[in-house]
């Protein structure tokens, strides 16, 4: 083995509810574990620079960007994905929401959008009742090149919505 490259480390971590044990180069990113290791290609690379929001993920609880951590630095915590969503309530609404508001498009940036609004919308801190402007601010980590994103917005005030029982919110 060469010098200049580091030895395989072992990490164990809780993915979507599930223990993983594997051993990984600690250059490898959490993305591209998630990705190439899992197979959980819901979390997309899009800027690598943390930037854009595709690769979103629940890191302990908490929204953060898969691209900017090593899986090394996961070792011993829980990372849910986009496809381990359905265990939140609000993924259900988000989801029907998003396809009935045309929230979606492509559908690459989709998975970073739903983790960041499952997050926004179990926040218990956030300002109720939602608004566009504070829905705007709570997802603008995120980038879509393809919606302009009143659907994405309006998905959200619309979830939102349901949760609290009313009918749809227009943005």
């Amino acid at each position: 083995m060469s010098a200049d490259i580091p030895p395989p480390v072992t990490v164990t971590l809780v993915v979507n509810g599930r223990q993983v044990v594997r051993s990984v180069s600690p250059r490898v990113t959490l993305a591209d574990f998630l990705r190439d290791e899992l197979g959980l290609t819901g979390t997309h690379l899009g800027c690598e620079h943390g930037v854009c929001g595709a690769c979103t993920v629940f890191i302990e609880g908490r929204s953060g960007r898969a691209c900017l951590m090593f899986a090394v630095q996961a070792d011993g915590l829980r990372v849910d994905t986009v496809e381990g969503l359905d265990q939140f309530e609000e993924a259900a609404r988000l989801k029907r929401a998003f396809s009935e508001r045309g929230g979606l498009q492509c559908g690459f940036c989709t998975p970073g959008f739903l983790v960041t609004a499952v997050e926004l919308l179990r926040d218990p801190d956030a300002e109720k009742p939602l608004t566009a402007d504070s829905v705007r601010e709570a997802l603008s980590g995120n980038i879509c090149r393809c919606t302009g994103y009143q659907g994405i917005v309006a998905a959200v005030l619309d979830a939102a919505a349901s949760a609290d029982g009313a009918d749809s919110a227009d943005s």
